[in-house]
């Protein structure tokens, strides 16, 4: 089981059976858009017109989870959850040394051994299940608070990205279908979060 999180469509993810990941990140994406959604209207409302407009695409999920907010985030993960990453990688090897062991041995074992072989195996399961379940559940919550404490460093990233980069329009990703890649600018964002944050260790040293 590998802890780790994830910049463009899925935000934190567990390797193996990852539930509820769908709830999750239509949680996290409704509250990205409704950002991207009034940071648009502001622009709007301060008189663009559609002639000689110039857009800009952002994937503010992408630019979010790849700066070095999220890296940090990253590192405490690991730590928090390292146990029962351990724990995990334990029993799926007892899994599969059970299955090897099936394989090898199935055409000499007695009825018995089969189902007590069966039972074993499905107790595994169990464990590495509530492991999962436990973690999942841990990561969503984690992701949520991560994403809401940056809301306001996001949107001032954007801000000073459309202020020197001299855009009339921000539009998410899933608003527009195709796009020139020169048209992007997530990267942007992403340095500006970092540059931004590193203005501020210095000012509060």
């Amino acid at each position: 089981m590998s802890i780790r999180i994830r910049g463009c469509n899925d935000v934190l993810e567990i390797n193996g059976p990852a539930l509820g990941k769908k709830q999750k990140r239509r949680k996290i994406v409704k509250t990205i858009k409704y950002f991207i959604v009034v940071l648009a209207l502001a622009l709007q409302s301060q008189g663009v017109s559609a002639q000689d407009t110039k857009i800009g695409i952002l994937n503010a999920i992408q630019a979010l989870f790849n700066s070095d907010a999220a890296r940090v985030v990253q590192q405490e993960l690991e730590q928090e959850f390292a146990q029962d990453e351990q724990r995990a990688n334990e029993l799926t090897e007892e899994l599969t040394a059970l299955q090897e062991q099936y394989q090898q041995n199935e055409a000499v074992m007695s009825e018995d051994e089969v189902r007590r072989m069966n039972s074993d195996a499905q107790d595994l399961q169990v464990q590495l299940q509530l492991i999962q379940e436990r973690v999942q559940t841990a990561l969503q919550e984690k992701n949520q608070e991560f994403v809401q404490s940056m809301q306001e460093e996001l949107t001032q990233a954007v801000m000073d990205v459309v202020a020197e980069g001299g855009f009339d329009l921000i539009l998410n990703t899933e608003s527009a279908p195709y796009f020139a890649p020169v048209l992007d600018i997530t990267p942007r964002v992403t340095a500006k979060l970092n540059e931004n944050s590193q203005v501020g260790s210095t000012a509060d040293q």
